[in-house]
């Protein structure tokens, strides 16, 4: 049976994201927006995008809106990047409007899970979105970021998707769904998607299209912290953790701050040590 592995921590030190060489679509230069069109993709003088993303949230270019800030990183990166906001999801025709991705789809269902977005906590339909023109409600799916992905495969199955965002984040793992009231299986099973980032991932998004520019499998990049994939069995090095020894009565470690560096952590952790050894010293 498929099993969800979250790759949270490797001790590797994480690659500054100014450090990768540019990819080469670089030469086009900065594009006034994202294109969502053909049209508006030739009048760049494209012919391909490297990355489409798909979200359920409209397109503003502006940094609250989380899909215009990543699709700003990776073009910062030298990647062609388009954008299909909102699309009909009803069937996969509207996700082939800006053609066949050269590297991978990017999904999200939007900056809230598409629950929330769509549902009040009494489960009753709310009649407006704040992240959509108008303040219209209804312009994305339940659990949008399942049905995205879906659509994705359904457009250009041999394309990988990247599945990232809140709902990706929040749903990586087995949880609790208040909606349907029961543990739901990870949403990386559901949505079939080949790589899942979670948090703040621009650091793991630009190594993965790097990688994957240089033509290396989806499926060996297993190495990317704060990413999750599905394996049938765990690979050589690799250990599982049984959930039900995970929350055992004790002492509760403090959190890794998520905003630090592997050698800021590293370091981090060698000043606690060293601190233990001198109380210990001075009282015993």
């Amino acid at each position: 049976m498929n099993a969800p592995i979250d790759v949270s921590f490797f001790p590797r030190a994480a690659k500054p994201i100014t450090s990768y060489k540019p990819f080469w679509a670089k030469r086009f230069g900065t594009a006034p927006y994202l294109p969502m069109s053909r049209a508006e993709m030739e009048a760049l003088g494209w012919d391909s995008c490297d990355v489409v993303l798909v979200t359920g949230d409209a397109y503003v270019d502006h940094p609250s809106f989380g899909m215009a800030v990543i699709g700003r990183v990776l073009e910062a990166q030298g990647f062609r990047v388009g954008i299909i906001a909102q699309p009909d999801w009803h069937s996969a025709e509207p996700f082939k409007a800006l053609g066949r991705p050269n590297l991978f789809w990017g999904v999200t269902a939007g900056n809230m899970d598409s629950m929330i977005n769509r549902y009040t906590a009494d489960r009753k339909i709310r009649s407006d979105d704040a992240y959509t023109p108008g303040d219209v409600g209804g312009k994305r799916p339940d659990r949008a970021a399942i049905v995205y992905s879906q659509r994705c495969r359904e457009a250009y199955k041999d394309v990988p998707i990247v599945l990232g965002g809140i709902e990706g984040s929040l749903r990586r793992i087995a949880h609790y769904d208040y909606w349907s009231d029961k543990v739901r299986r990870s949403i990386v099973v559901d949505s079939k998607c080949d790589l899942l980032l979670y948090g703040n991932a621009e650091r793991a998004l630009v190594e993965v299209a790097h990688r994957l520019a240089r033509r290396e499998p989806i499926g060996q990049i297993t190495d990317v912290r704060g990413t999750a994939f599905v394996r049938r069995v765990s690979e050589p090095g690799w250990f599982e953790i049984d959930s039900t020894e995970v929350d055992q009565p004790g002492r509760v470690e403090a959190h890794i701050n998520p905003y630090q560096t592997t050698g800021e952590q590293a370091a981090a952790q060698g000043l606690r040590v060293r601190w233990k050894h001198r109380i210990l010293q001075k009282y015993s």
